[in-house]
């Protein structure tokens, strides 16, 4: 729950930041698949690459889920 108009501001600005996350969360995914499937198609081993998309997904999880909790403070009315 959002106490004031002057934390929401600051909420908003954290969910800005939470977005920017998780973009950024997505385009690394999307590259490490790439880096994948390039090793993958030159024959060479990709184990520690599919290890490490593991936790860039993982990361990516936890930015959503911090993006979708602001989102859904944020929709509360603001107080004060």
């Amino acid at each position: 729950m959002i106490p004031s108009i002057k934390d929401r501001v600051t909420w908003e600005q954290h969910l800005v930041q939470a977005e920017a996350h998780v973009a950024k969360g997505e385009q690394t995914v999307a590259r490490q698949m790439r880096i994948i499937a390039e090793l993958d198609r030159d024959g060479h081993d990709a184990t520690a690459a599919r290890q490490l998309l593991v936790q860039f997904e993982e990361l990516l999880q936890l930015h959503a889920a911090d993006r979708d909790r602001l989102r859904r403070e944020l929709d509360e009315p603001p107080r004060g």
